[in-house]
């Protein structure tokens, strides 16, 4: 199977742990800069169905605005309740100023 990319956003238009969302192919991404790493992460919660991009990201983490949980931006594991389901992470690679983010999943 051939991993397709797409732009997502230009590197430039991303501030340290700030997520940025970005919706590709109608899939909602949050799209992170953080400790020197862009990481591709499902935007919506899989707890509470809202936009984690609107959280907090911290340790290498993005966390739910609306009950605290956490996701680790490699793995999309929860680090605690309440949620208990991972959210998808996607592949990310730079080019110049494009990061590229595939929607195939990489976990």
């Amino acid at each position: 199977m051939t991993t397709t990319f797409q732009r997502a956003c230009g590197l430039s238009e991303l501030s340290e742990d700030t997520p940025k969302r970005v919706e590709l192919d109608g899939t909602p991404v949050s799209v992170v800069k953080t400790q020197g790493e862009v990481y591709a992460i499902y935007d919506i919660c899989s707890h509470a169905n809202v936009s984690l991009s609107e959280g907090e990201v911290e340790d290498g983490q993005i966390e739910c605005w609306l009950h605290g949980s956490c996701f680790d931006l490699r793995s999309g594991k929860p680090s605690g309740p309440p949620a208990t389901r991972p959210v998808p992470v996607y592949p990310v690679k730079i080019e110049g100023d494009d990061v590229l983010v595939s929607l195939t999943q990489e976990s």
